[in-house]
């Protein structure tokens, strides 16, 4: 790790968020965790907690500009973890909750990364983003189009800025997560029925952890990654491309 080695982590209360903070705090880098309460973050490893709400363009450029002034320059890495969920069929799912699913999902990404990349540009120096998809947008699951809608979204996102930025050093990718043990999947997974089912579906068996991911992530991150941009890499067990051997 160098002094320019400070990774921007936004959704940082969150299950994925949290485990990654404290992955890259215990592997050297300088931590900024950002969420919408700095208070709520208290506990999340970091060097700096920030509040912002980064599904505006407002709130995007305040949690750079609070990155700035608490630690001394601009994030040259960001890992944008912010994320709902919806499942519900479109023919159930009214305007204001699609609008919300997108708002959450797709405006925070547009946001941020335009943010971020800005600041990069702005001080001419190379650096790696990390965003967060879903299978849901890579393979079609009954009762989730809002979500994947979202989510394919961001897999877009990701793809054009890593092309129109590679010229600057800018490394864009994402992950697309299966099924992961988080507070966002914990109504659904305190039921042991609805765990075992859930585990069944993946050919490796089981629900991974928000660590499993938060792995993937600080690797997009790191230069051992620097030939890599414009992927989606899903970290789901197999889901999207194997099935399962029935037994």
């Amino acid at each position: 790790m160098t002094e320019s080695d400070l990774v921007l982590v936004t959704g940082a209360r969150g299950g994925i968020g949290r485990a990654l903070c404290a992955q890259l705090h215990a592997q050297g880098w300088r931590v900024a965790a950002v969420g919408r309460d700095a208070a709520l973050l208290a506990d999340v490893p970091a060097h700096a907690h920030i509040a912002a709400d980064t599904t505006t363009p407002d709130g995007a450029a305040l949690a750079v500009q609070q990155c700035v002034e608490r630690l001394g320059h601009s994030p040259s890495h960001l890992a944008h973890c912010v994320g709902s969920t919806l499942i519900a069929p479109l023919h159930r799912t009214s305007s204001a909750q699609w609008h919300e699913v997108l708002r959450v999902n797709l405006d925070s990404a547009l946001c941020m990364l335009g943010a971020w990349i800005e600041a990069r540009r702005g001080a001419q120096q190379p650096g790696a983003a990390v965003l967060v998809s879903s299978v849901v947008a890579q393979i079609g699951v009954a009762n989730h189009e809002a979500i994947a809608a979202a989510k394919a979204g961001v897999e877009g996102l990701v793809r054009s800025a890593a092309a129109t930025y590679a010229a600057n050093g800018l490394r864009v990718n994402a992950v697309a997560p299966g099924m992961t043990d988080t507070p966002l999947t914990a109504g659904m997974l305190k039921v042991p029925a609805m765990r075992e089912g859930a585990g069944k579906q993946y050919p490796l068996g089981g629900v991974q952890t928000a660590e499993q991911v938060a792995q993937t992530m600080a690797w997009l991150l790191s230069d051992a990654a620097s030939r890599i941009t414009g992927q989606c890499i899903a970290v789901d067990g197999g889901f999207t491309t194997i099935r399962p051997l029935v037994k």
